[in-house]
């Protein structure tokens, strides 16, 4: 008799998979938009958490009032951000995608007014307007997708900061080890065709899948493991 292979199981959403919500810092939303205006604050910390790719800025607003928003690549303690329909298109700031010009880089996007942003947020990230459109802006995410957004959706302006991080090698499984404990990442994988039959579809002491990795969509989910639904696979043909 077999068992729920791994991918199911983290596919179940149990605790032993769930990110340690507990000793995450802070949580990231926009603050309340004033209804015309805007208001104004200033960076005054920068914050790492353990459950953001990228660094996060307190920001304290001219009203005493704090958040934490993402911070973006260039800024540092003592700039001035605004936030509000007419605030100025500067580093940091938060606008209504309908009040930002085509060609600006922007970041932490929102799918629906008031939602908090929720598109282009990991380091180094940024998407940019191309056009706008009575009340909706055709924005290009960072996969270079293009989507139509309401223009009452707000954005940052600017690009994530922490771009690089991954640039530096890693060196040592030990340093790897505890950078995914922080955020209970799946670590180290091991390939199907490494584990035993009952574990895995492609598992046994062959070492190769022996048959095509190609599922349909519609597969049971103890068979759903490889290409699903693929277009195609296999080298491409040139010229």
């Amino acid at each position: 008799m077999g068992k729920k292979i791994r991918v199911q199981r983290r596919g179940k959403g149990g605790r032993a998979f769930r990110r340690p919500e507990n000793t995450f810092k802070a949580d990231v939303n926009f603050a309340n938009q004033p209804a015309s205006g805007r208001i104004t604050g200033e960076v005054i910390e920068f914050i790492d958490d353990p459950g953001h790719s990228a660094p996060l800025m307190r920001i304290k607003y001219d009203d005493s009032a704090e958040n934490i928003l993402i911070a973006p690549e260039g800024i540092k303690i003592g700039d001035r951000i605004q936030e509000g329909r007419s605030a100025e298109v500067s580093l940091g700031s938060v606008l209504p995608l309908g009040n930002i010009p085509d060609g600006v880089p922007i970041y932490n996007i929102e799918v629906t007014p008031g939602d908090g942003g929720r598109m282009a947020r990991a380091a180094g990230n940024f998407a940019t307007v191309l056009s706008h459109a009575e009340n909706r802006v055709n924005v290009m995410l960072p996969s270079k997708k293009t989507l139509y957004i309401d223009a009452e959706c707000r954005a940052e302006i600017g690009a994530v900061a922490g771009g690089g991080k991954e640039a530096q090698p890693i060196l040592k499984a030990g340093k790897h080890h505890y950078m995914m404990r922080a955020i209970n990442g799946y670590w180290p994988g091991h390939r199907g065709v490494k584990s035993n039959p009952v574990d895995h579809p492609f598992g046994g002491k062959q070492h190769h899948k022996g048959f095509s990795s190609m599922v349909s969509r519609n597969a049971p989910p103890g068979a759903k493991v490889g290409h699903i639904a693929a277009r195609r696979v296999g080298r491409k043909k040139r010229g």
